[in-house]
């Protein structure tokens, strides 16, 4: 099960393994005060998709299509992600302050479709 959780949402028991998908740190957050247990850069977005994108909801769509090809492209990225799943609930942590429009949405979506019955 893959779980979505902003990074300044407090870590919680049932979180499981707490993995970062973000490329760059989130903003106000110290490493030493986050918890997470793995920061997976490679499965962010690229930084040319993120800067296009600019959490613009009107380009949603096809920034979802984008990132899911480069997801398709980079299967060593996010195979451990999605194999961690295996062992038990995977929060994915993000930083967007919308929680509609964010790769994490897409992430756990992709992850889920490529998870093994």
């Amino acid at each position: 099960m893959f779980k979505l959780k902003r990074v300044y949402e407090p870590a919680t028991p049932d979180d499981g393994w707490r993995v970062l998908v973000e490329r760059l740190w989130p903003r106000g957050i110290r490493k030493e005060s986050l918890h997470f247990d793995a920061w997976a850069k490679d499965v962010a977005p690229s930084t040319e998709l993120r800067k296009w994108f600019g959490h613009d909801p009107a380009k949603w769509e096809v920034f979802g299509e984008r990132y899911r090809a480069e997801l398709d492209a980079n299967p060593g990225a996010w195979t451990p992600v999605r194999d961690a799943g295996a062992d038990g609930p995977v929060t994915l942590l993000y930083s967007s302050h919308d929680t509609e429009h964010n790769n994490a949405v897409i992430l756990q979506r992709y992850l889920t479709e490529h998870t093994k019955s």
